[in-house]
């Protein structure tokens, strides 16, 4: 079978996906874009890359692709990912899908109108460690998950400080929509994405809010934020994601989820990205305590995974579908926290 021919748009985060494209055997790199030219060009003579454009428009014009990263600011996400398609082009699209739901629900109707793969870059599932809890849980070992927490806070830590993650017109939100999509996603896919009913939430801009106005530089989403999500199964969940809190850790991530026969619990170790995973049971009137072994895990990266959808014409996993379910509960999140009022759907 032939190469498939990607195109990388957005070159800030969109090294790693070129990174694990160059890696991919099955990929040819076709092109990259960016309005910043002078990094398009460096990062295209990094990766060796001939055709380098400022404009998609002249990319899809000009290029014979097959697929497309999309990997810009979030407010970009779903007018580049409709353009793409409308080429007959598949996406991978970076976290968060879009700005709001109904901007995901367009981009994955356009997708199965054209029938091409429209996969959401939940890269926090693509870990040999989320690889073994997923078998773990589908295994049946922790049974029905009923009740759960998954959380990522950061001590002092918002993203380009300044730039287009602090302002809502170009990110739709701060830490939720930036750091918990990767928790929430993560605990949603163990849980076998059940269906949401009902969201309650709250969002806070404390400490982000006296830096920027010390440093004068834009700010305008949260700093902190949490949910309750209550879904069809009767499961709950709840969600918390910072960028600014008074914690210990410079960064701290947990997700734990709870069933009728056991409990499991992810986290990261020592404030950094390494992670444990523990699995608690209780068998015969004994009580265990196991820890997850996931070196023998073989785990494609995102990319892999995106590439091999297309040349074996299936779904991908974590597809429009997920990321509408993610996009409806971050919408209920910040409309429970604007109104104080529950968010039912």
């Amino acid at each position: 079978m032939n190469k498939i021919r990607v195109g990388v748009i957005g070159l800030g985060m969109g090294k790693s996906h070129l990174k694990n494209y160059k890696a991919n055997a099955n990929v040819e790199i076709a092109a990259v874009c960016d309005m910043n030219k002078e990094l398009a060009d460096t990062i295209a003579k990094e990766y060796g890359v001939a055709n380098v454009y400022t404009d998609t428009d002249a990319m899809f014009a000009k290029e014979k692709l097959d697929a497309v990263s999309v990997v810009t600011p979030n407010k970009f996400h779903s007018p580049l990912t409709l353009a793409a398609i409308d080429k007959g082009l598949h996406v991978l699209c970076e976290k968060p899908m879009a700005m709001n739901t109904a901007e995901a629900v367009e981009m994955k109707k356009a997708a199965d109108k054209k029938k091409v793969n429209l996969m959401i870059n939940f890269s926090y599932r693509f870990s040999p460690m989320s690889y073994a809890l997923k078998k773990t849980v589908d295994s049946g070992v922790i049974g029905p998950i009923y009740f759960g927490r998954t959380v990522w806070h950061r001590r002092l830590g918002m993203p380009k400080f300044g730039g287009w993650f602090g302002q809502k017109a170009l990110s739709g939100g701060g830490p939720l929509i930036d750091l918990g999509v990767h928790r929430l996603d993560l605990a949603l896919w163990l849980m076998g994405y059940p269906e949401p009913v009902s969201v309650s939430g709250s969002a806070y801009n404390k400490i982000a809010a006296q830096h920027a106005a010390k440093e004068g530089k834009p700010f305008d989403v949260e700093d902190c934020a949490c949910g309750i999500i209550k879904f069809a199964t009767g499961a709950t969940l709840m969600l918390e994601a910072s960028w600014a809190l008074h914690i210990k850790e410079k960064e701290h991530m947990i997700t734990s989820l709870y069933g009728e026969k056991g409990g499991i619990v992810q986290k990261n170790t020592d404030g950094g990205y390494n992670f444990t995973a523990e699995i608690y049971t209780n068998e015969d009137g004994l009580e265990f305590t196991k820890t997850l072994d996931q070196s023998r895990v073989p785990v494609p990266t995102p990319q892999d995974e995106f590439v091999a959808s297309i040349m074996e014409k299936r779904k991908p996993m974590a597809d429009g579908e997920d990321g509408i379910k993610v996009m409806k509960i971050l919408d209920g999140v910040y409309e429970s926290a604007k109104t104080g009022k529950e968010v039912r759907y």
